[in-house]
């Protein structure tokens, strides 16, 4: 055992130096939660309610809160008060152990000597069997004034502590006070009853039922291998540096981040190197337009036009392909109007010719027709 205090008892005149043992222990197999998916260890971690920050113990502080207000108390405000402070067990009165009411009985401590002579220590056991009484005192521990008694068990002091008055609750049931008829003979037959199951207590003999189970369910299945590596069900703990731990106000954060355009940086960066690979095919377009006629430029538009909505799309490939498409339309375009062009030119060039030929036709007609009238 390990000594959880150090004091002194002090009986009058007389001081009884004692260490002081937690005299009782918890059985119950002790068990932690895991997911079940994967039976990863389940944490709880101190975070700060302002900030969403996880705080380590050393900056944490107590505080009391009343009709909205809180009153934060640090650790060397709480040190200070003389009641802290104090590390003696002071006896107040000896009073008979049947006064004491089992319920105020809360957590018993074993006191061990702890001088190089027993001798005061053992003068007050002494005290209390011969008189068969009950010591009372009043001690502070583990930041809290207590009320204790001290008796003895096998020649070893004990300190028990008690709850103060105050934290006793009254039993106040209504249903009590009802006058109920119990008859004599309903009296006999409980009291049988109790004389059959009468014996002499003896604690050794009951057993935790559900303990044993519980570990023979453990043993059970670690000898059908139905077990994990403990390792593997430890994550990441904060100040460990294994990965990043995920905080839940920030997942939020990031969330809502992306939900109201976070992301719309990087579309835009994609847009600007698309619309770049797209520029030479978008000149070569425009060249040809050029060379062209009106009606190629308009027909270049429209190439355009589809080539801007294609660009609207996901795939950057069907992006490269409508543009190259559209440079190929245009080269085409202005081909085919460069040879309409050619051949309006030479319909024009012959339109002047036939209408010089007739020209010089009409002057021989009217020659003709003069000479013939004169014959006649």
């Amino acid at each position: 055992m390990r000594a959880i205090w150090k004091g002194a008892i002090a009986f009058g005149l007389v001081n009884v130096p004692v260490k002081v043992y937690s005299a009782t222990e918890d059985h119950d197999i002790s068990l932690h939660q895991v997911h079940n998916a994967d039976g990863g260890r389940i944490r709880y971690q101190r975070r700060c309610e302002v900030c969403s920050e996880i705080i380590d113990y050393s900056d944490i502080e107590k505080a009391f809160e009343e009709d909205g207000r809180t009153v934060v108390l640090s650790k060397d405000e709480l040190k200070s008060i003389p009641a802290e402070n104090s590390h003696e067990i002071e006896v107040v009165q000896f009073v008979p152990s049947e006064q004491l009411e089992p319920m105020m009985f809360e957590k018993s401590y074993y006191l061990e000597p702890d001088s190089k002579s027993p001798k005061a220590y053992v003068l007050l056991r002494r005290a209390l069997e011969d008189t068969d009484r009950v010591a009372i005192v009043q001690f502070a521990l583990r930041d809290k004034t207590r009320l204790g008694a001290l008796r003895i068990k096998d020649d070893v002091l004990v300190l028990q502590s008690l709850l103060w008055p105050d934290e006793v609750r009254e039993a106040n049931f209504p249903a009590l006070d009802a006058d109920v008829r119990i008859s004599p003979q309903e009296r006999e037959m409980s009291a049988a009853l109790v004389e059959s199951m009468a014996a002499d207590f003896e604690p050794e003999s009951f057993t935790d039922e559900y303990q044993v189970q519980l570990r023979q369910l453990i043993d059970a299945k670690l000898e059908q291998g139905d077990a994990l590596d403990t390792e593997a069900t430890f994550g990441v703990e904060a100040g460990e540096g294994k990965g990043e731990v995920i905080d839940l106000m920030e997942a939020l954060k990031r969330s809502l981040d992306r939900k109201r355009g976070g992301g719309l940086p990087e579309a835009a960066e994609d847009t600007d190197e698309e619309e770049a690979e797209e520029a030479p095919a978008k000149s070569a377009a425009r060249g040809g337009t050029k060379a062209g006629t009106k009606t190629a430029g308009t027909k270049t538009a429209g190439a355009k036009t589809a080539d801007t909505k294609t660009a609207g799309t996901k795939t950057a490939a069907a992006k490269s392909t409508a543009t190259k498409s559209s440079a190929t339309s245009a080269r085409e375009t202005s081909t085919k109007v460069s040879s309409a062009k050619s051949e309006a030119a030479k319909s024009t060039a012959r339109k002047p010719a036939a209408k010089s030929a007739a020209s010089s036709d009409k002057p021989e007609a009217k020659t003709s027709t003069t000479r013939a009238r004169k014959r006649a």
